[in-house]
């Protein structure tokens, strides 16, 4: 099989090209339809790749992940339209989006559950920032793109400091869903 990446040099890290090349060739087998089994958006986002020293640079992966996601949204977007229609399309995303909305409405630091004691987690004051800013995309029309919720960084706290990783990270999945649905 033939690297699909430039690689770093030896003693520094990158994606394994082994995990990255077997990936990218079933999901273009998958996108070609050559394959049956489905393959979302969210299937591409939560794909993660082990570090070895000399492999793929991570920022030219990391950038073909986040061009496949968006193909395989609007390829997702397309056939619901399609099938079902521009309108009904828009339902759906205003369903997901106000399955967003009663995080969203909840008072600053109690958005999400807190870490457990001595557990890593999120600075809540960075997650609420995100937050407010996805008030001011739904409530003002304010811009809001995908890769700003999908890259967003958070500071690490510990314990009742921090909100709880796994059900910010979902959220913020969720939200980048929606936002890919109207880009």
């Amino acid at each position: 099989m033939t690297q699909m990446f430039r690689t770093v040099g030896r003693m520094r890290t990158g994606y394994d090209p082994d995990q990255v090349d077997t990936f990218f060739e079933h999901a273009r087998r998958v996108y070609d339809g050559d394959r049956t089994e489905p393959m979302t958006g969210r299937d591409v986002r939560q794909t993660a790749f082990d570090l070895v020293r000399g492999g793929y640079v991570t920022s030219a992966v990391d950038g073909a992940m986040d061009r496949l996601e968006r193909a395989l949204v609007a390829r997702q977007r397309t056939e619901y339209v399609a099938t079902h229609g521009q309108q009904a399309w828009m339902e759906h995303l205003a369903t997901q989006a106000r399955s967003l909305y009663p995080r969203l409405t909840r008072p600053d630091g109690e958005r999400f559950a807190p870490a457990r004691r001595g557990e890593q987690g999120y600075d809540p004051d960075d997650v609420d920032d995100l937050c407010h800013r996805l008030v001011d995309y739904f409530d003002n029309g304010q811009t809001l793109a995908s890769d700003e919720v999908r890259h967003a960084t958070f500071e690490r706290r510990s314990g009742r400091h921090a909100y709880a990783e796994a059900s910010v990270d979902a959220f913020c999945d969720r939200a980048v869903e929606v936002l890919l649905g109207v880009e």
